[in-house]
């Protein structure tokens, strides 16, 4: 009797698991599907919304502060019965443009030291003053190398990894600390990749990545939602990697 029980309990299980393979999936219903229509939408949407927004809001808070220095002779405005938006941006790059144009000339440069030299006798201004300008040029100059290279490190502790950026080989008495090859590394915090940690890790203990520094960026500020394209990895402009000494010295050994 437990037997049969048993055959027929198991009989009735795969009756049961084949209805359920044989039979359709379950319809969703329209509030369902609404909703997910809902949240696509928004998904499309808000990227674009967002970059347009704060597009005009840029635009518009430049041209509030620009245009009324604009003299009413040479302001277009003053002639027509509309404003012209994105007058007051193109006016601020125009100046930009010329400031550039002018200081690059022997007459600004010396205007610029005779400047600096003056900004460097004040105590307060002067901290601040060095420290924005080194911030703006390592950002903005186009031979700028601020991120080379993306690496992993082990942080923060061994067997966990952490995304870094290489920024630079260590100098001076950094360099004279250790017999190996220090560099100095960005480790940034996710979602806010302007904050972080500087770090100076021998070049045996990195991990060199193929991805760019822009996927690099993309994978701190997503939380590792979202990763480069196996195609986009190992890009040409990504193959000046540098690679550990071992790894240097193993190759040397190999073509020998």
């Amino acid at each position: 009797m437990k037997k049969q029980s048993s055959s027929q309990s198991s009989e009735s299980e795969n009756q049961d698991h084949l209805k359920a393979l044989v039979e359709p999936a379950p319809k969703v219903g329209l509030l369902a599907r609404l909703r997910t229509y809902f949240l696509t939408g928004i998904v499309i949407t808000a990227p674009i919304g967002i970059t347009v927004y704060l597009t005009y809001v840029f635009v518009d808070f430049v041209d509030a502060n620009v245009t009324p220095l604009i003299p009413a002779r040479y302001n277009p405005e003053t002639y027509l019965p509309f404003s012209v938006p994105g007058l007051g941006l193109f006016v601020a790059v125009l100046v930009l443009i010329l400031i550039g144009f002018f200081t690059a000339n022997f007459l600004g440069r010396s205007l610029l030291h005779f400047g600096e030299r003056i900004v460097s006798r004040m105590p307060v201004i002067r901290t601040i003053y060095t420290a924005l300008k080194q911030i703006i040029e390592t950002v903005l100059a186009q031979s700028s190398t601020s991120f080379r290279d993306v690496v992993l490190i082990e942080y923060p502790r061994k067997g966990l990894w952490a995304i870094a950026f290489v920024t630079s080989e260590a100098e001076g008495e950094i360099a004279d600390l250790d017999d190996e090859a220090m560099i100095s590394v960005f480790l940034p915090t996710t979602p806010n990749p302007t904050s972080g940690f500087l770090l100076f890790v021998p070049k045996k203990d990195l991990k060199f990545l193929h991805m760019s520094v822009e996927e690099g960026v993309k994978l701190v500020i997503s939380a590792g939602m979202i990763w480069p394209e196996e195609g986009e990895a190992g890009a040409p402009e990504n193959k000046k990697i540098q690679k550990p000494a071992e790894e240097e010295k193993s190759n040397q050994t190999a073509d020998t």
